[in-house]
């Protein structure tokens, strides 16, 4: 919800003045800012008096007076009272006293304002400490202030809206696409056409129909200009973040504000219609006054008569509840909302919270769009997540709307496409699989539909659920409603024996974390087959309340102490040879070709140690091999790295440059900071050094070929920030793969369950 909204104003403005023509709620106040911090409610008279504490007894302490509850916001020692708040905020600015004449001016009385004696506010009049003229007036901005985003502070107030007005010769039609120009300035059509200053170098924020400008005009009597304000109690400095402020504004101002007066432009220029409803809530206004009826009486009167009255009644309500406001306007449905967790923007230790997508994810942005990224809180948009499609509680079941009358062919099929999603979505089918079995593609036409239906709260992107319910869950920090209001849901909706209350449900979850095994839902509720379709829709009902959150699979790599071992010896082995070479070559004085004609016997440990050379090494040696060479005899691998050892004997021998610096590319890493012998975590495998690689081909001695191949092609994916899911969808393997490698590389991994 939004907090810190306070009221929707609707103001006009006429050639007798302006007016205040309705307000929701009827007596809208701020909310109350105290001077200093009360004392803690929970403390007891005893507690403030440590003398009295030391000479009672303990009996005493407990039998001690609790603090009765005190309004603080109304106490002048805690209260806080800007300087001029003892008399009308509004005196100090210019205002006329007979607005009463004017039939389309606010029916107020005569009056003559004093510093000494201030008169009783009239709830007709006066409103957050202003009079309505006031607010009238500086709400209904110049012309050219108007088609433009308003926003203005008074105090601790904050008005946001978007003024519209007609044109100068007392019409209102829909503004002209503007067409945009490499040159600053008004281009040539503006020239010849404009007729009012709001179209010049800034573009016109107002709704643009081109097809209907000629065609669509009306004329208006006496409306002007007519501003539909939200009122907000400005933040107090200390408690939100500046930056954050205007971002919050800014989403209201999109998703209400402008929204709201587009539909309202729109239909003034089709019908006349605020004018018409304007006429009728100001006779009516009027008419409650000259009858002495007081203010209520005239706003359940207007919530009867007119259209727009309770559509503000509807929006107000709903952004306090945060749920969606569906109103109609002059017979036109419209369906507002804000991101159900703006407030967050407000308090700075929520700044990383406000957003949760993971903006390390490509595409995240993209997937879900601009206009639902701040606020909502949506998991990354994935295709190896699912939706989950919530009850609708409301009359605009889609359903029904799909399945009516459209009005063109395209329509229909659009429609027709969304029912056959809505018929296939299963939360045990991922995204993917979803987009396979409708042959649709998934960013193009599958995520349009997933953001539709998140938009409008009829759905909500979850994790995968097996299908045979082994999933593992864990409860969230915190359940949505009290238990004992879902128990009593919970045992209305599933009556039968076999399923346990819901507080023995919960527990069962929390205490089945504690397990190394079997501590999935199937095994630690569920326990019989016979009961996975019914134990479904209890898992179904829990999601959708936000009492369970799944957990997932993750892997790290773990480089073991007795693999550093292993690669060290080998290393210092074969460093050892390459010497040894060396010196039985400045001894003998052969030369390279001797050298190849004695042959280089290979043992079986220089044959292990060649293993570990650089794959850059390998594939430079390979390729000095002829087609007639390598068909001679079968050379393997390990031929080759002896070929490798014999090239650095003679180089040394030599004594060229190359061996003065580093025997050979197979020793690179070595020199570095990392640790090659404590065990170590490899963070991020995809990335890994070249002393990682070593470990990782390690790693994979004595293991099958095929398995040693998957996991060559996955381990890029074993850096704890993947889930299961993932994996399974990035590589293209199964699940029973996926186990197959974590059981044979059991000794090198670290598997932990997390939530995504």
């Amino acid at each position: 919800m939004a907090e810190t909204l306070l009221a929707l104003f609707l103001v006009t403005t006429s050639a007798k003045g302006s007016n205040l023509v309705f307000r929701w709620p009827q007596f809208p106040a701020p909310s109350p800012r105290l001077s200093r911090a009360p004392p803690d409610p929970s403390l007891s008279l005893s507690s403030l008096d440590n003398p009295w504490r030391a000479s009672h007894s303990q009996e005493a302490l407990e039998k001690a007076e609790i603090l009765p509850p005190h309004d603080y916001g109304r106490d002048p020692e805690y209260s806080w009272q800007r300087p001029n708040a003892l008399r009308d905020r509004s005196l100090s600015f210019s205002h006329t006293s007979n607005h009463a004449t004017a039939g389309r001016g606010s029916p107020s009385r005569d009056r003559t304002y004093s510093f000494e004696k201030t008169p009783l506010p009239d709830e007709y009049d006066h409103v957050l400490g202003y009079t309505a003229d006031f607010l009238a007036n500086i709400l209904c901005p110049q012309r050219s202030m108007c088609h433009a985003k308003f926003e203005l502070v008074v105090d601790d107030l904050a008005f946001i809206g978007h003024p519209v007005c007609a044109e100068v010769d007392g019409g209102w039609r829909f503004k002209p696409e503007k067409i945009k120009t490499g040159s600053r300035g008004r281009d040539e059509s503006e020239i010849g056409n404009s007729v009012s200053p709001h179209t010049e170098e800034s573009p016109s924020m107002s709704p643009e129909i081109p097809t209907l400008e000629q065609s669509s005009e009306s004329k208006s009597t006496w409306l002007q200009t007519f501003h539909l304000a939200m009122v907000f109690d400005l933040p107090d400095p200390s408690s939100s973040a500046s930056g954050n402020l205007s971002k919050y504004f800014n989403i209201l101002y999109e998703q209400i504000a402008f929204t709201l007066t587009a539909v309202l432009y729109q239909e003034q220029v089709l019908s006349n219609f605020v004018e018409k409803e304007c006429d009728m809530l100001i006779a009516l206004k009027e008419t409650c006054v000259s009858k002495g009826e007081p203010y209520s009486k005239y706003t359940s009167q207007a919530l009867e008569m007119s259209s727009i009255a309770p559509a503000m009644k509807t929006i107000y309500e709903a952004i306090k509840s945060s749920e969606l406001a569906y109103v109609t306007i002059n017979y036109l449905p419209l369906q507002l909302q804000l991101p159900p967790y703006i407030d967050t923007l407000l308090h700075s230790q929520d700044d990383q919270e406000a957003d949760f997508i993971d903006p390390s994810d490509d595409g995240s942005n993209l997937s879900w769009g601009q206009s639902m990224t701040l606020g909502w809180k949506l998991p990354t948009m994935a295709p190896w997540k699912t939706i989950l499609l919530l009850d609708i509680e409301s009359e605009m079941d889609p359903y029904m709307a799909l399945r009516g009358p459209q009005p063109s062919a395209e329509d229909r099929k659009l429609a027709e496409g969304l029912i056959r999603f809505l018929e296939t979505a299963s939360v045990t089918l991922s995204l993917f699989e979803m987009a396979s079995l409708l042959d649709w593609d998934l960013e193009s036409q599958v995520y349009p539909i997933v953001r539709w239906l998140v938009l409008h709260r009829r759905a909500k992107v979850v994790d995968v659920v097996h299908a045979g319910l082994k999933t593992v869950f864990a409860l969230p920090p915190k359940l949505g409603a009290p238990l004992s209001e879902l128990s009593a849901q919970f045992h209305e909706a599933f009556p039968h024996p076999a399923i346990p209350p819901l507080p023995r449900i919960l527990s069962t979850i929390s205490t089945s974390m504690s397990k190394q095994t079997d501590n999935h839902f199937f095994a630690s509720v569920v326990k019989s087959k016979e009961h996975v379709r019914m134990y479904h829709d209890v898992v179904l009902w829990m999601l959708k309340k936000d009492m369970l959150i799944t957990l997932h699979l993750r892997i790290r790599i773990v480089a073991t102490h007795d693999l550093k071992i292993r690669i060290k010896a080998a290393r210092e082995l074969l460093m050892a040879q390459k010497v040894g070479f060396g010196k039985t070559k400045r001894r003998n004085g052969r030369s390279g070709s001797d050298l190849d004609s004695e042959g280089l016997s290979a043992n079986d440990s220089s044959r292990s140690a060649s293993f570990f050379l650089s794959p850059s090494a390998a594939h430079k040696y390979s390729r000095r091999l002829s087609s007639n060479e390598s068909g001679r005899s079968e050379i393997s691998e390990l031929d080759f790295y002896g070929a490798e050892a014999k090239q650095a004997a003679e180089q040394q021998a030599l004594g060229t440059d190359s061996s003065n610096s580093e025997l050979d590319e197979d020793d690179s890493g070595w020199d570095t900071t990392e640790d090659h012998l404590s065990p170590s975590i490899i963070n991020d495998p995809g990335k890994a050094t070249p002393m990682q690689r070593r470990w990782l081909s390690a790693m994979s001695e004595g293991k099958e070929p095929a398995i040693a191949r998957r996991f060559e092609l996955i381990n890029q994916y074993f850096d704890g920030k993947r889930s299961d899911d993932e994996i399974l969808y990035r590589a293209e393997i199964s699940r029973k793969q996926l186990r197959e490698v974590l059981h044979h590389y059991e000794e090198y991994l670290e598997t932990f369950l997390h939530p995504s």
